[in-house]
């Protein structure tokens, strides 16, 4: 054992919530209602995503915290959902809200890491299997043993972490920017409200039915400017399985799920070449539409509907930039709803009639090249992000099991 670490419980540092509130006080309603899914995984509350007890619709079965306590989703634990709120609140019964016993032996930063420390998820995660959810009940929690240095040791991890976290969230909260100005850039190129200066050639604008377009642009039916492609897998062959995101289009299927959500039996499905599009006929109006550049050749579900822009007239990665915008993720609903199979789905004989800008080919290709050079610094700050998250992961395991001493001041 470290010099003057010891273990400890859980449940011999804090005090778990016990008794609901009444859902007759006065105001009850008009407090913050915070539940797992307001929580992120490794720590954190989604603030934007919190309602309050009234707009919830229902109070019974909620316990009490205030800002001196730490919010913890017992449901799943693997998730790692655990927050310091700064605000007084009511949660549901899927967290415990936990309160430090004493806080001359312990320190609330210092246990909102251990909580979210690897071992502390390891142990949760173990014991929740008892129950057919994975759930973790109190005297689990409780017993669950964590590595205890001296007070003013905890106060000096807890602080070091911290200042990781706010550095990580600065970023987070830049990227945040970056996002919402590469959307608004990408909207104003390919619809043409603002075009490169070398392409500019008059101020006048055309009404479509969904946009306004540059007069000097043309705008055409998909079916015009693409065409199905429905080549079968006919001969079973192997290859990789793709399927379409929401927002990122293609992904790997067995990293993006985790696991084979797909058939054994592969003769059925559909090729997609590499600079092909798809899209699920029955999930496009949630943006799930893709160009496929992840491998040569890939096959997809037999629900997709797979097609091809003509290169002569069309850039694909412009198409992509369109087709992923949120207007048409609002064309695609819409014309899902009126669509005559009544069934969710979009096919391809209503999909072709859905009309696309179409600058020169020239501009559509510097549209693009703007486009990518934007992404990329989004994917470098990224990087940077997921980079220091690991070393900071790297960082607490060593801090919270004493393999790193800090440095206390005299």
């Amino acid at each position: 054992m470290r010099d003057g670490w010891c273990t400890g419980s859980l449940g011999s540092l804090v005090r778990v919530a016990s008794g609901q509130v009444d859902p007759k006080i006065d105001g009850i309603g008009d407090l913050p209602s915070v539940g797992p899914e307001n929580l992120f995984s490794g720590g954190g509350l989604d603030l934007a995503s919190i309602k309050s007890a009234r707009e919830q619709g229902h109070i019974s079965g909620k316990y009490a915290f205030d800002n001196q306590a730490i919010l913890y989703s017992k449901i799943r634990p693997n998730l790692n959902k655990v927050a310091l709120p700064d605000f007084a609140g009511i949660c549901s019964a899927d967290m415990y809200p936990l309160w430090v016993s004493d806080e001359t032996q312990a320190d609330r930063q210092f246990l909102f890491y251990a909580l979210t420390s690897d071992n502390f998820v390891a142990e949760a995660s173990a014991r929740s299997f008892r129950t057919g959810l994975p759930k973790i009940n109190r005297p689990d929690l409780e017993s669950i043993e964590i590595l205890v240095p001296p007070i003013e040791e905890q106060r000096k991890i807890g602080a070091i972490l911290q200042t990781w976290d706010e550095a990580i969230e600065k970023l987070k909260v830049v990227r945040k920017a970056k996002e919402r100005r590469h959307i608004a850039l990408t909207h104003s190129l390919v619809f043409g409200a603002r075009q490169l200066a070398r392409f500019h050639a008059t101020d006048e604008v055309t009404a479509h039915r969904w946009f306004t377009l540059p007069a000097s642009w043309r705008c055409k039916p998909i079916g015009k400017l693409a065409s199905e492609i429905s080549e079968r897998n006919a001969d079973a062959m192997q290859h990789e399985v793709l399927s379409c995101s929401k927002h990122d289009g293609f992904v790997r299927s067995l990293e993006y799920f985790k696991k084979q959500v797909f058939s054994t039996d592969l003769s059925g499905y559909k090729k997609i070449w590499r600079g092909d599009f798809g899209f699920p006929s029955n999930h496009v109006e949630e943006g799930s539409i893709g160009l496929q550049n992840l491998t040569d050749l890939g096959v997809v579900s037999p629900i997709y509907t797979v097609f091809r822009f003509a290169s002569d007239k069309v850039d694909a990665d412009y198409a992509f930039a369109v087709l992923k915008t949120g207007l048409y993720r609002h064309i695609f609903e819409v014309s899902t709803s009126s669509s005559v199979d009544r069934r969710g789905s979009l096919r391809w004989s209503e999909f072709s009639r859905l009309p696309f800008p179409v600058p020169s080919l020239a501009e559509q290709k510097a549209i693009a090249e703007v486009l990518r050079t934007a992404r990329t610094e989004l994917k470098a700050l990224t990087t940077e992000i997921d980079l220091l998250v690991r070393q900071k992961r790297g960082l607490m395991q060593r801090l919270l099991t004493g393999e790193w001493r800090v440095k206390l001041e005299e």
